[in-house]
């Protein structure tokens, strides 16, 4: 099929046009269509390094959201009111960490790490957690490394529920000017994801049925948050 997709701002300005027509195929999701986008010659070097959003039908859409012929599609760049550096988010949907690193890309960006944490030996593991309380951590971490090492954005979205072997649980992706940056800094975010937001994993077998996994003790307080 082919669909139109409503172009603004720089984007617009790039392509030289207000819109750009790309083909899918059938049962295309978001993702498909940023894959296609990424292959236009005025606009892959935007899609690859800025945080754009798909509007589906003027809805914010996820990566897996389905595309249906005469949907609406418009590509949203940055905002003028002002962007966070920081995005967190615990849920139940699948993590698609090409979109998470879309969410860190920025003009100056000299280095993108992404890290995923993935479900390994076990058929499923399954995750729960205070959400609450691990979306305000993990914010608070992911600006902490931010302003220690220099970072130009930061995201963090980690899963709850069962997630089969060799899906991702947890992904991290920052930018920075250069690389020792970068690595530093996702290298310090996951460390402490994993020692300080609220969240615990039960090993899962075949039959369903599992133990929980012991980890280390929750922090005493904001003194131990920082290494």
């Amino acid at each position: 099929m082919i669909v139109t997709v409503r172009l603004f701002a720089m984007l617009r300005e790039r392509a030289g046009s207000d819109s750009v027509e790309i083909e899918l195929p059938d049962r295309a999701t978001v993702d498909d269509a940023f894959g296609r986008l990424a292959a236009v010659p005025e606009l892959g070097e935007l899609v690859e390094r800025m945080p754009l959003r798909m509007a589906v039908n003027r809805e914010y859409a996820s990566a897996a959201t389905p595309i249906e012929p005469g949907d609406e599609l418009a590509l949203i760049p940055p905002l003028s009111g002002g962007a966070d550096p920081v995005h967190v988010s615990v849920s139940a949907e699948p993590l698609h960490p090409a979109e998470v690193s879309r969410r860190v890309g920025d003009p100056g960006a000299g280095a993108i790490i992404t890290f995923q944490g993935v479900t390994r030996e076990v058929p499923e593991l399954d995750y729960e957690a205070y959400r609450e309380m691990a979306e305000a951590r993990m914010r608070e971490i992911l600006s902490e490394c931010v302003a220690r090492h220099g970072l130009l954005a930061a995201a963090a979205e980690h899963r709850v529920g069962k997630v089969p072997l060799g899906e991702p649980a947890v992904v991290v992706a920052v930018s920075a000017p250069h690389r020792e940056e970068a690595f530093a800094g996702a290298r310090e975010a996951i460390d402490r994801i994993k020692a300080e937001a609220p969240i615990w994993k039960r090993e899962l077998d075949e039959a369903g049925d599992g133990a929980w996994v012991e980890g280390c003790p929750p922090p005493d307080g904001p003194s131990d948050s920082a290494p």
